[in-house]
Parts: C-alpha cells; structure tokens; sequence
C-alpha cells in the first residue's frame, strides 16, 4: 500500500537546525570563560533546567539559582550575553528546508524543547520566521518532550494526518514518541543522512549537493 504523500515537515531546533541552546559542552565553556565549578554549575542546572524550558522559570531565575545564587566577579549581564551567543547554525540545513518548502509547498513546524528568552533570540537571530509557519515551543506550551502532547498539539495546529507528517530530531527517544502517534520519523545525525531520508519519502532536491547558504 502507497503511503499519503507528505504535507509537512516537524522539526527540533537544537540539533538540527542549530546548535544546541545551552548543553553540556556550552556550560563547560562557561565554566572555563568564568571561572566556575563545573560540577556544581551541572547539578544545578539539571535540577532546574526543565522548569526553565517548561516556561516555568524565567531566565534570570534560573540563572540565579545555578549561577548567582553566591557573589560573582561578573554581571548577569555578561553571563546572559554569553549563554545567547553559544547559538550557531548547523550546516546546510537552514537553507536544505527551505528549498524543501518552496519546491514541495510543505507546512513547517518547529517542535522542540526551549526556553523562552533563548527561544526568541535564537528565531530572531536566524529569522527562523521565514521559512517556519508555525512553533510549538516547550516554554510557549507548558508542555516538553518526551510528552506525546506536545505533538498533538502540533498535529492538530497543522490540521494534517500524521501519515502526512515527517518529522527531525537528533534524539531518537523523541523520533519514537512521535512515531508511535502515525507520524513518519527520522533520526537526524547530520544533513547528508536526513537529505538521503527524505529523498527515500519523495522529498528530493534535483541538486542533491549541499545547499549553498545565501550571500
């Protein structure tokens, strides 16, 4: 049996489009840059950081509690300013999904666990708004990954069968969860891999080189 043709397209963020926001390597960098204990910056943040990223907890709160909860020799400020410019993006893909869309008229739908001050920096920064039509955001939502919720909601804002949906993660728990709601999953490991998927399922450029990025 044929399968529908696909309509759209879920992504994460982190991972796949860019870097990820604030992971481990990032905080060892923040570590290094300010002279911080790591272990403690780790403990710290993994027993706060899903608030943060549920939009239970702002930025500034969370940074007072695995950063500022002593006296610092640097501003929050400063400390802010870096985390947001640990964000890059990823090769290739931004400008890959985009001629996706344009040559197939795909719905894109950004999926993915963030919290809100880096969320807004990260979609401004990299005008993610061009080519997105929708976000679902953990800290917009109130709901996170693994949560199969967070999908529904995305299926139903897309208002398309989850047979017409494919979706991209680095993390392969969060393919599966989506999977096991009808949705088509890819692990993503880089943009050759994910190129070569999609174009299994009819998503196929006719240059099946990298996607040059803009001037």
């Amino acid at each position: 049996m044929n399968l529908p043709t696909i309509s759209s397209l879920f992504l994460d963020v982190g991972g796949v489009l860019l870097t990820n926001g604030w992971d481990r390597k990032a905080r060892a960098r923040a570590a290094d840059e300010f002279g911080l204990n790591l272990e403690q910056v780790n403990d710290r943040h993994h027993l706060n950081f899903d608030t943060y990223e549920q939009g239970k907890q702002g930025l500034d709160e969370y940074m007072k509690r695995v950063i500022f909860y002593e006296p610092r020799k640097f501003t929050a400020d400063a400390f802010k300013n870096f985390m947001l410019d640990q964000s890059q993006r990823l090769p290739h893909m931004i400008e890959f999904v985009t001629a996706l869309k344009q040559r197939y008229r795909l719905k894109i739908a950004v999926v993915s666990n963030e919290g809100r001050e880096l969320t807004l920096h990260r979609v401004q920064k990299f005008q993610l708004g061009s080519f997105v039509d929708f976000f679902i955001f953990s800290s917009f939502v109130h709901l996170r990954k693994p949560d199969p919720d967070i999908f529904r909601l995305a299926l139903d804002i897309a208002q398309v069968p989850p047979d017409e949906v494919v979706y991209l993660d680095d993390r392969e728990l969060f393919v599966s969860v989506a999977q096991g709601l009808g949705v088509r999953g890819i692990h993503h490991r880089g943009y050759e891999t994910s190129r070569d998927a999609l174009a299994k399922l009819g998503l196929e450029l006719e240059d099946t080189g990298p996607v040059a990025a803009p001037p």
